[in-house]
């Protein structure tokens, strides 16, 4: 089964985690996926290969970059009507705060869908939505010419 057909079928089942399944690194990370309230909500499930820095404990700046990447991406195809793969031009994160050894959780928002580049801003979070610990800017390519 493509990827294509995996996301026309969770638009339709709203069901996306066959789509993250599909993806390797995802399932490495233990993402999941779900619909709330009209919006895609990402978790990652803590687990100690997540883990930067062992000293403070603090998870691994790239496991929170590659939730925030995947979240923008999901939520731009769960917004988009056609089902073009984007493919990701720039990802610029800014890191807040340490991100505790507890399950991590992001949200995305699609600030502009233009013909070819779509930007995406994501946030991921732990305890408190309105207290993020990181965020990122995402650009998608979403039609090459």
């Amino acid at each position: 089964m493509t990827i294509q057909t995996l996301i026309a079928q969770a638009r339709t089942s709203g069901d996306w985690q066959p789509v993250l399944q599909a993806v390797p690194y995802f399932r490495f990370l233990g993402i999941t996926l779900a619909s709330k309230d009209g919006r895609l909500e990402a978790r990652m499930g803590f687990s100690e290969h997540l883990v930067g820095n062992p000293t403070l404990p603090a998870l691994h700046g790239g496991t929170l970059g590659a939730l925030l990447e995947a979240v923008a991406q999901c939520e731009l195809l769960y917004r988009a009507e056609s089902i073009v793969l984007p493919k990701t031009i720039t990802l610029t994160i800014d890191y807040l705060r340490s991100g505790k050894p507890v399950d991590t959780f992001a949200v995305a928002q699609v600030l502009k869908h233009g013909r070819r580049v779509a930007t995406v801003q994501a946030r991921a979070f732990q305890a408190d939505e309105a207290a993020p610990i990181a965020v990122a800017t995402v650009h998608l390519l979403v039609r090459p010419d």
